[in-house]
Formats: C-alpha cells, structure tokens, sequence
C-alpha cells in the first residue's frame, strides 16, 4: 500500500480552511492508501499522531521521523490553499526532492495564482474577462484614473489570495482607497476589477494521462452582496446549483473554456475555473489550481452531480502520478 502525505496548513488565512480540506481528503483516501496530514506552517512542517504527539519532517527529504521510525512517501497530495502551497514554492520543493505531487507544477502555480500575471498570460488567446488594474504597495494611487478605467462599483482584492479574503465591493469614490488599504493586508499587489453585473459560476476540471474529465457547472447564488469568506464556508450564506440551471449552450461554452484555460496554463490535476455569465456570455474571473477539499467546497458537489464517488476522484489524482 502506498504512503501518501496530505500537506495542509501552510501561511495564509486559509490556514483553517485547508486543514479541514486535507481532513476531508485523508478520510477519502485512507480505504486505499496510507495518509498521513502534515501540517505546514512556516518552518514548521510536522505530524500530530493520534496522541496529540508532534513529529517533524525532515526537510533535507520530506521524510517523517515517529517513535525512531523514518517514514517515505510516495507521492504528495496538496491541500494548502495560498502561500507555499498554492504559488509554486512548495512545487518547487517537491520537484528538488525528486516528490511526485498531485497539483499544478511551480510555473503553472504561481502563474495562476497571481490574478493579473494569469489574465495578461491568457488575454492572448482571447479569453474574454473583465477590465482590471494592478497597483503595488508603495506606488501613487490616482482614484480618478483608476476609477477612469473601471468605474464604479468595481472589486477590489488582494492579487495574490484566495478564499475572497481582503475582497471588498466599491461603490463610491472615497471608499477606494480604504479598500485597497484592506487587501494590502493580505498582499503587496491589489487588483481593481471593473464590476460585472452577471451570474457567478464555477467549473471543476481534472486531466490525467487516461482521462479528461470537466465537471458540471455550479452557479453560486450568494446571499450577501457578493461570494465573500462567509458565504462561501457559512452554510445557509448562498445557493450552490449543480448543474447549473442555465441553457446547455451556456454551460457547454463554460466547460469548453475550462477546459482550454487548464490547457493554456498548463494545468495537472484538480483546478477549479470561476466566470461571470453576463447576457450568455461568460467571462473569466480567475482559476484554483488548490480548490478546497471540504463538505461545503464545490469541486466535490460537482463530482456527486457528475456520479462520481470522492474515493475515486482523489484516487485518480494520486495514481495519475504513478502511471
């Protein structure tokens, strides 16, 4: 049987978030393989047992070291969404140590995982996405000239960060500036995003060398002014319809872009694709090459749409690896 260590944690808000997910993740995959959740957070890589009891990873070559046993693992399955294990650094890692993991690999990453940088890379192929602005911490804001460009109401997020921590809906002028102060928070690059009045949808995609497989559409109802933290992880906070209930030429033009941006990226893996659908025509908002793993993400609603079970889901991903 396989070993496989389910990376979760890592340095961003979405700390809680990923454990949960590679929770999820483990219990899936642990009738096939054995898991083990290390827990990722600053220089501080370990595994708690069963006992409450810490053991380090030692990072010369990611083994694990428990009651004087080294432990190997066969592959990695990431589930730390942000920084390091969403942006490419602990790809990189993984590839010196010679680690197959489940992911996108460290180009892909950090390329999807800064939103302006993935937008400009995909523009020359035509992918139809809303007006956006990057400033840089430090640099003159000019409210007007932004505003100029995007008009009102517009988004403001943190460039580089998931789980819409940051995220702010602008709808006047002087409330600009305090919301580029709260996604600075979060990163040193804040995009400005014109707004598109439209429906929120998002479409799983998974490639592997036997198979390609896009998922239903889910379209995201939220009940708060947009799909912010709470009414993406607080049940109850929005309405996930899968399949969506749109035209099938809609949903069809939905998945077909999926499918061609994971291409364009060059994606492995599960990724999670997010458009906005305004008069039937969607537009690209951005791509989660770690989407969240847990009860109330969408990339597991969309495989029980799709009839297929999370065990062999998460499995085809791991085996992917090995064929």
């Amino acid at each position: 049987m396989k070993t496989i260590a389910i990376v979760a944690g890592g340095d961003s808000s979405e700390f809680g978030i990923s454990v949960k997910s590679a929770n999820e993740v483990s219990k899936v995959l642990s009738s096939r393989y054995i898991t083990y959740v290390i827990t990722i957070r600053g220089t501080n890589w370990y595994w708690e047992d069963q006992k409450g009891r810490f053991h380090n990873i030692d990072k010369n070559d990611f083994s694990l070291i428990a009651d004087d046993n080294r432990i190997r693992f066969n592959a990695v399955f990431i589930a730390i969404h942000g920084t390091p294990g969403e942006n490419g650094l602990l790809q990189g890692y993984f590839d010196m140590m010679g680690i197959p993991y489940t992911s996108c690999g460290a180009f892909c990453s950090a390329l999807a995982f800064n939103k302006q940088a993935c937008k400009l890379f995909l523009k020359d192929s035509s992918i139809p996405m809303a007006v956006s602005i990057l400033v840089r911490t430090g640099e003159r804001i000019d409210p007007d000239e932004i505003l100029n460009q995007t008009g009102l109401p517009c988004f403001v997020k943190p460039n580089d960060s998931g789980s819409s921590f940051g995220v702010t809906k602008v709808k006047k002028k002087d409330d600009l500036l305090p919301a580029i102060d709260t996604a600075s928070k979060e990163s040193n690059e804040v995009i400005i995003e014109a707004f598109m009045d439209g429906r929120e949808v998002a479409c799983g995609v998974l490639k592997t060398k036997k198979e390609s497989i896009v998922f239903p559409v889910t379209e995201i109802i939220s009940k708060n002014e947009f799909f912010d933290y709470e009414a993406k992880y607080t049940p109850g906070n929005s309405d996930e319809v899968t399949p969506a209930n749109m035209p099938e030429e809609i949903t069809d033009e939905i998945r077909r872009l999926s499918s061609l941006i994971y291409d364009l990226l060059g994606c492995k893996g599960i990724v999670r694709v997010d458009f906005i659908v305004i008069n039937s025509q969607p537009y690209f908002l951005e791509i989660n090459t770690i989407p969240g793993m847990t009860e109330e993400s969408l990339i597991p609603k969309q495989a029980k749409a799709a009839g297929i079970p999370l065990e062999d889901l998460y499995s085809k991903v791991v085996e992917d690896l090995f064929e």
